[in-house]
């Protein structure tokens, strides 16, 4: 993503979408690993926005010139801008998006824009909270840990991953690889 001209033009273009609506997000997924020192992201770009503000954020994006799609699964839209996927996400895995997470973000500078920044910790959580026996793989998790440890509190991605099995076997790894001990 950092050397990617055309993923910096969609992300801030995005960005600058939303906040200029007004529509509160968060930068997440991979890109919000990158943007607080993890590695770069290639795959899309994930803002996260509460439910009552998924249209307005998707009329947004459709106003800067994206393209919309409105998927049938029922926690995101989706918008290309070219060849490049924003995903616009309101209801991910383990996490409501509410004030409370929107304002647990991290304001950071992106590619020289100031946004909101999904904290490590909580992309860990929804991504663990995503895993089932037909979607699991531990890799992306294990870079965020390996990758960022320092900032994740391991405590509360315990707390709100207790009922997932895929997270307990997430711990007997990273605690066996001594990643939450450093």
């Amino acid at each position: 993503m950092g050397s990617d001209p055309d993923f910096v033009r969609t992300l801030k273009k995005a960005a600058a979408a939303l906040r200029d609506a007004e529509v509160p997000y968060l930068l997440g997924g991979g890109f919000a690993i990158w943007a607080h020192g993890g590695g770069e992201s290639d795959h899309d770009i994930d803002f996260l926005v509460k439910p009552a503000d998924a249209d307005r954020g998707l009329d947004a994006l459709v106003d800067a010139g994206l393209r919309p799609e409105r998927p049938p699964e029922e926690w995101l839209y989706k918008a290309y801008d070219g060849e490049i996927l924003v995903d616009l996400i309101f209801a991910p895995a383990g996490l409501p998006v509410d004030e409370q997470l929107l304002d647990r973000a991290n304001e950071l500078e992106v590619q020289a824009q100031l946004m909101p920044v999904m904290r490590p910790d909580d992309v860990l959580v929804t991504k663990l909270m995503a895993m089932t026996e037909h979607s699991l793989s531990y890799e992306s998790c294990l870079e965020i840990a390996r990758a960022l440890r320092e900032q994740i509190d391991w405590d509360y991605v315990r707390a709100r991953t207790a009922g997932s099995p895929f997270a307990r076997a997430f711990f007997e790894l990273v605690d066996g690889l001594e990643i939450t001990t450093a």
